[in-house]
């Protein structure tokens, strides 16, 4: 009787460790994706930010560009600020 509890624990435990894997290949998938989507994330938002630094000095300064870009003042300052501090963002503008 042992014997055969031993080999159904045995058989739960495999069980349970093949589902334990199995979740965390799932788990790490997400977090890759969700690493993947913020590279690109970070990538558009210097780009973005450059667009709109140059948008400042096209309609003259950041009240102006908040207008005609319909975007908020703050929004303009924050991207501004983000192509200023990030000079490899106008390098991969380009891109």
């Amino acid at each position: 009787m042992i014997l055969v509890v031993t080999v159904q624990n045995s058989d739960k435990t495999l069980s349970r460790k093949q589902r334990l894997q199995e979740k965390q290949r799932r788990q790490l998938a997400v977090v890759d994706t969700v690493d993947k989507a913020e590279v690109k994330v970070r990538k558009a938002e210097a780009e973005l930010a450059v667009a709109v630094a140059e948008a400042v000095q096209v309609f003259g300064d950041e009240r102006a560009a908040s207008e005609g870009l319909d975007m908020p003042v703050e929004a303009v300052r924050r991207f501004v600020g983000i192509a200023a501090r990030e000079p490899a963002a106008a390098d991969g503008a380009d891109d």
